[in-house]
């Protein structure tokens, strides 16, 4: 019974509300009376009791004052309570008016005076705990600033001194409005804050910064010794602890998404590898962008199921694309509007140990689900490509530019075919970040192959936001490439980390992996046009006689030692090369095949 529900709580504010009515009128008596009440005056005393009371019972529960959370009783409450207990007086003025007689010998006054105790004692029970958390229940609470006025800094701070996060609020950053208050919290200049408040353990950021901005801000921050940066995000959600993936985000300016929404709403979105980073992020944005149908297609069970407790209304088949008898039927009975194919082993070490299965997976598979899509007229078939597939030095990155090779120069039919290429994404499996986060968690080393080691990086909802957006301007055979702005040297991405986290653990060089190589190359190289987005380009077409094309492709599919494999994506791309001592790795492949795991 004395469990905090909806109705204990309306029965505890009730009993107090007749209660402190009963001792403010009581009370607005004796001061009418200058404490001395004429016996006579006490005849009719219950009956005003009785009639006050019950109006504002009444009054209070149609203004809905039986019904809130007594910590974040607000401004918004407050202003409805002081409504009804104005109305509550004027109806119980206009029975004494009508009913003047039988309430006879009341002291007016005192029914005023009444009002006003009324307004004060049962407004101050309402607001009492939060006024409670705010001034008292502070200890332990760590001191913390807040980085920008925006609408939800005023809700931030409303959080914090409701006790919501263990934050105490002393001070808001924001240059343009400093002097000024918000809840009693000060607004200072940035200067004048890394000056004066040296205590202050956290740091809030409520304003979107651009990476390099985020980043200047959070190394001055922990030069002065402020421990934690957080990112706030909504009023009642926890806050995000600063990470990497905010200091890396390319955030694209030009984002079109009118042009995506057109090019989505109401279609038939068919995703082969659909359970994995990019196909259950092009997944989520395709609802996002109002998908009439979403057939997400998936060769692992459980990848396909965690999709499936994520989106529970897509239309989930479990199929290997390099079987055509699995994928045509689907394709045939869906008949998608658009299909976006993103199935392909991306592991590049794991590639190499297993030549065979990469090009059954990324090659066969690709062109399965293309000579389908041309088979049966599907308007728009678009390739989720790498750039590792630029002068590719590994078994992936060869297999991703036969893809290309593959879509650029296939009949199409009346299907528009497009490649999108673009580098790493940030937080993807087998990215280098969740790994990195794991060895500092566990105190290190963090293993980094070399340190010249770079790579280019973007967020995995930006790159699959201008995936789509590239392929609302697609025409045909085009090789969209994603602008990924700089290369991040690995080591400094390491370093980075232990800074935002805290924790400083030994860096292990252990090498190039197979197939690796130092610097992918740069990505805007062979660039033939723009489009009329900066984050989109066009790479140059390549040609090549199609019959020859297949043959050479038939060749690849039929070859079976990691030598052959090797030979027969050469002859295809000219410019892949192996570094030395990667054939011999690759040609163990099939006896350590037991020890790898496909991703």
């Amino acid at each position: 019974m004395l469990r905090a529900t909806r109705y204990t709580r309306a029965l505890f504010f009730l009993l107090f509300d007749a209660m402190l009515s009963f001792i403010s009128l009581l009370l607005a008596y004796a001061l009418r009376f200058n404490f001395h009440i004429p016996a006579i005056f006490f005849h009719g005393f219950w009956k005003i009791y009785l009639l006050l009371t019950a109006s504002k019972i009444l009054f209070l529960y149609l203004f809905r004052q039986y019904h809130f959370t007594w910590r974040y009783y607000g401004l918004s409450e407050a202003k409805r309570f002081f409504a009804a207990i104005l109305a509550a007086y004027a109806f119980a003025a206009l029975i004494l008016w009508l009913f003047y007689n039988y309430f006879i010998l009341f002291p007016r006054s005192a029914i005023i005076i009444d009002m006003i105790l009324s307004l004060i004692f049962l407004g101050s029970i309402r607001i009492a705990k939060r006024v409670y958390i705010e001034s008292f229940a502070k200890k332990g609470f760590k001191s913390a600033a807040i980085y920008g006025v925006t609408p939800r800094t005023k809700h931030l701070i409303d959080s914090f001194l409701s006790g919501d996060f263990g934050y105490k609020p002393e001070v808001v950053i924001d240059d343009a409005r400093s002097g000024s208050y918000i809840n009693n919290t000060p607004i200072v200049a940035i200067e004048e804050f890394f000056d004066r408040f040296h205590h202050i353990e956290a740091l809030i950021v409520a304003k979107e910064l651009e990476p390099k901005a985020l980043d200047a801000l959070s190394q001055r921050a922990k030069k002065s010794g402020i421990k934690e940066i957080k990112i706030a995000t909504l009023t009642k959600e926890e806050l995000k602890d600063l990470d990497i993936e905010d200091l890396l985000a390319r955030k694209p300016k030009d984002l079109d998404r009118a042009a995506i929404e057109r090019f989505v709403k109401d279609k038939k979105v068919l995703i082969t590898g659909a359970g994995g980073s990019i196909g259950s992020e092009l997944v989520r944005q395709c609802k996002e962008y109002g998908a009439r149908r979403i057939i997400a297609v998936e060769m692992s069970e459980f990848a396909l199921y965690n999709l499936t407790q994520r989106f529970e209304d897509i239309d989930a088949r479990l199929c290997d694309v390099t079987d055509m008898d699995e994928i045509e039927p689907i394709i045939a009975q869906t008949r998608p509007d658009i299909i976006l194919h993103a199935a392909a082993y991306k592991h590049v070490p794991l590639a190499e140990l297993n030549p065979k299965a990469t090009v059954k997976n990324n090659v066969l598979g690709t062109k399965n689900v293309l000579d389908l899509a041309i088979k049966y007229n599907v308007p728009h078939f678009i390739l989720i490509s790498t750039d590792k597939a630029v002068n590719p030095t590994n078994i992936m990155g060869a297999t991703k530019r036969v893809c290309e090779l593959y879509a650029q120069n296939v009949p199409n039919g009346s299907t528009t075919i497009a490649a999108v290429r673009f580098g790493n994404v940030l937080g993807s499996s087998g990215s280098v970040i969740p790994k990195f986060k794991e060895q500092i968690k566990k105190g290190g080393p963090v293993t980094v192959t070399h340190p010249e080691v770079m790579r280019y990086f973007m967020l995995t909802s930006e790159a699959c936001q201008l995936v789509l957006q590239a392929a609302t301007i697609a025409k045909g055979r085009e090789i969209f490439i994603l602008d990924m702005g700089k290369p991040v040297k690995i080591v400094d991405l390491a370093k980075k980390m232990m800074e935002i986290y805290n924790k400083e653990v030994p860096i292990k060089f252990i090498g190039l992996r197979p197939g690796e190589k130092l610097y992918e190359e740069l990505l805007l190289e062979g660039v033939e046009e723009k489009t009329k987005y900066q984050s989109i380009y066009i790479a140059q077409a390549t040609r090549m006689d199609f019959a020859t094309l297949e043959q050479k492709i038939a060749a690849l599919l039929q070859a079976a030692t990691p030598e052959e494999i090797i030979a027969a994506l050469k002859a295809i791309v000219p410019e892949f090369h192996t570094p030395a001592g990667q054939m011999q790795a690759s040609a163990h492949s099939e006896s350590r095949a037991s020890r790898s795991v496909h991703t």
